[in-house]
C-alpha cells in the first residue's frame, strides 16, 4: 500500500463510517412506517425526525452531548405532536437516540457532559410524558409501558461506548508504555555504544597514539644527530617526523569524535583536493616514483567537501597500498572532473621489489568502497593484466546527486 493510498483511507474511513452509521440507524423506521401508521402526516412526521438526525449524528465525536440533546427533544417533540394529532410514528425512531447516547459514553470525556445527558435526557422525556398526557388525541396515544419498554435499554447503549471509550484508552496507554519501553531501550543501547565508543577510543590512545609518540620522539632523535648521517636520510627522517605528526593530529580528532560530543572540539581542516600536491610530495620524498594529473574544476565551482576528502583519502590509501605491495613500481595518479562527476584513478604497475608480507588486513578498500558507496558513485579496484593494480572512483558532484545519495 503506497502512501497516498493510506493517506486516502485514514482520511475517508471516518465519513465512511458516519454514512453507514446514518443508513443503518435511518432505514429501519421508514420499512416499519406503513405498518405503523401509514397516513401522509405521519411520513412527512417521520421525514423531519430522520433529516434532523442525518445532520446531527455525523457530529457526534465533536459534540457527542449536543447532538444527543438535540436528537432527543426532536424525537420527543415528534412523538407528543403527532400523539396530538392522531399520528403514531414507528418505535424504530428510537434507534437514533441509542446511536447518540453510545456516542456520549464513546466520546465525551467530561463527567460533567455525561451527567447533562443523561439527566437532561431523562428530563425531556419526562417532560414529553407528561405533555403526552395532557395533549393526546384519545387514550390510546398516551405513553405507558411502551415508552418505559423503548427508553429502558437506552443506559446499555452508554454503557457500551462507555466500555468501548475505555478500551481505546486503554490500548493507548500499553502503546505509549511499550514506546516508552522502546525508547529506554534505544537509550541503554545509545550508552552502551557509547561506553563502547570510549573504551575504543582509550585503547587506541594506549596502543597506536604512545607508538606515534615514540615514532615521532625517535625521527626528532636522529633529525638532532643528523651529521652523524648519510644526507639522503635527512629527508627521509624530515618525512618520517612530519607524517607521524600528522597522523598524530588526525588520530586525535578521530578520539575526540569517538569518546563523544561532549568532548569533541572541532577538527582540524578537512583535507581536499588542494592538499594533494603536499600529499604526492611526501610519498616522493618517501621513495616512490610518482606521476600525477590533477586537473581539478575551473576557478569558482567549489566541489562538495565530502568529495574532495574521499578523493583526497582514495588516493592517499592507494599509495600506502603501492608502497607495501609494489615498491618501486611506478605509479599514476589521474584526478579529472567531467560531466558531473569527479574520476579518480590510482595505477601502478608489476612491482620491482618484493612487497611487505603481512601488511594489510583488506580493510582499506573496504573503507574506499564504504565511502564512494554513501556518496552514490562508484568503484572499481583490482589487478591490471601486466601485473599491477588499478583503483577507479567516479563520484557525483552535482547537488541533485548528492541529495539522491542522501548526503
Amino acid at each position: 500500500m503506497t502512501k497516498d493510498s493510506g493517506r486516502w483511507r485514514t482520511r475517508w474511513r471516518p465519513w465512511a463510517v458516519d454514512a453507514g452509521l446514518v443508513v443503518l440507524t435511518l432505514c429501519p423506521a421508514p420499512l416499519m412506517q406503513q405498518n405503523t401508521d401509514g397516513s401522509a402526516r405521519g411520513w412527512w412526521l417521520l421525514a423531519g425526525c430522520e433529516a434532523v438526525v442525518a445532520v446531527a449524528l455525523p457530529l457526534r465525536r465533536r459534540v457527542p452531548v449536543t447532538v444527543f440533546l438535540v436528537i432527543v427533544n426532536t424525537l420527543v417533540a415528534a412523538v407528543v405532536w403527532g400523539a396530538a394529532d392522531g399520528v403514531r410514528l414507528s418505535s424504530l425512531v428510537f434507534l437514533s437516540l441509542a446511536a447518540a447516547l453510545y456516542g456520549v459514553g464513546s466520546h465525551s470525556t467530561s463527567w460533567a457532559g455525561t451527567w447533562t445527558a443523561l439527566l437532561g435526557g431523562g428530563a425531556v422525556v419526562a417532560a414529553g410524558l407528561w405533555t403526552n398526557h395532557l395533549t393526546a388525541a384519545s387514550p390510546q396515544y398516551r405513553g405507558g409501558s411502551d415508552v418505559l419498554a423503548v427508553v429502558a435499554p437506552m443506559p446499555l447503549a452508554w454503557a457500551t461506548g462507555f466500555a468501548a471509550r475505555t478500551h481505546r484508552a486503554n490500548l493507548a496507554a500499553t502503546a505509549q508504555r511499550v514506546e516508552d519501553v522502546l525508547r529506554a531501550q534505544r537509550v541503554r543501547e545509545q550508552q552502551a555504544a557509547q561506553q563502547e565508543r570510549v573504551r575504543i577510543a582509550r585503547e587506541m590512545h594506549d596502543v597506536v597514539a604512545h607508538s606515534l609518540t615514540l615514532l615521532v620522539v625517535r625521527a626528532e632523535t636522529l633529525r638532532a644527530r643528523g651529521g652523524e648521517l648519510p644526507s639522503w636520510s635527512r629527508t627521509q627522517i624530515d618525512g618520517l617526523a612530519v607524517a607521524g605528526r600528522q597522523a598524530g593530529g588526525e588520530l586525535r580528532d578521530l578520539l575526540r569524535v569517538l569518546r563523544g560530543p561532549d568532548e569533541a572540539v572541532p577538527p582540524g581542516p578537512v583535507p581536499g583536493l588542494d592538499d594533494l600536491s603536499e600529499l604526492l610530495d611526501r610519498s616522493r620524498d618517501a621513495g616512490a616514483r610518482v606521476e600525477a594529473l590533477i586537473e581539478i574544476p575551473a576557478e569558482g565551482e567549489v566541489l562538495p567537501r565530502l568529495v574532495q576528502l574521499a578523493v583526497y583519502r582514495i588516493v592517499q590509501e592507494s599509495l600506502t597500498n603501492a608502497r607495501r605491495h609494489a615498491p618501486g613500481a611506478p605509479v599514476r595518479v589521474t584526478v579529472t572532473a567531467d560531466a558531473g562527476q569527479l574520476r579518480c584513478e590510482v595505477v601502478n604497475t608489476r612491482p620491482t621489489e618484493p612487497g611487505t608480507a603481512g601488511w594489510g588486513s583488506g580493510l582499506g578498500l573496504v573503507s574506499m568502497r564504504e565511502r564512494v558507496d554513501a556518496l552514490g558513485g562508484e568503484l572499481r579496484a583490482g589487478p591490471t593484466e601486466d601485473g599491477g593494480f588499478q583503483v577507479v572512483a567516479a563520484l557525483p558532484v552535482s547537488t541533485e546527486s548528492l541529495d539522491a545519495a542522501g548526503v
